[in-house]
């Protein structure tokens, strides 16, 4: 009697969970699935790993810049075992676990508190442009949205 399963079909969908396997390993702190070399994982681990700190760096720069020397271990440590989210978002969500932590630094604050005053970002959907006015307040830092414009009202302590 033959399988109801082609045989292609069956190759497709195991080459399929291999990659995701693989994929997982690469950005997602997985383990090395078998059938790979550790060694190489680990280095493009690695170096995907710091693209993506060079990539949320060129978009939350006073994030990056406030945590000066540490920001690639900062980075390293924070997005080892989650997946990205895209740039922007994934700078955000570092910064606000920052800030969970007090460990946010001035310049990350004062980025932080100007960018949810004029964006909406629940942390799981696309930030969005904020209609009515905001205060928001990040690490002793108060910025304020009235007209689309964003105002520093209060610098974060330095």
């Amino acid at each position: 009697m033959p399988s109801s399963v082609p045989p292609v079909a069956a190759s497709t969908g195991d080459l399929a969970a291999r990659q995701a396997a693989l994929v997982a390993a690469l950005v997602a702190g997985a383990p090395t699935p078998p059938g790979f070399a550790a060694a190489p994982v680990a280095a493009a681990r690695a170096a995907l790993l710091r693209k993506r700190a060079g990539d949320v760096a060129r978009h939350w720069p006073l994030l990056a810049a406030g945590l000066g020397d540490t920001w690639w271990e900062t980075f390293r440590a924070w997005a080892a075992d989650r997946p990205t989210n895209g740039s922007l978002r994934d700078g955000w969500d570092l910064a606000r676990d920052l800030r969970a932590r007090d460990a946010l630094p001035p310049l990350g604050a004062e980025e932080l508190a100007a960018r949810e005053a004029a964006t909406r970002y629940d942390g799981r959907t696309t930030p969005r442009p904020r209609r009515l006015p905001a205060v928001v307040r990040a690490g002793g830092a108060v910025a304020v949205q009235l007209a689309g414009r964003v105002r520093l009202l209060r610098p974060a302590r330095r």
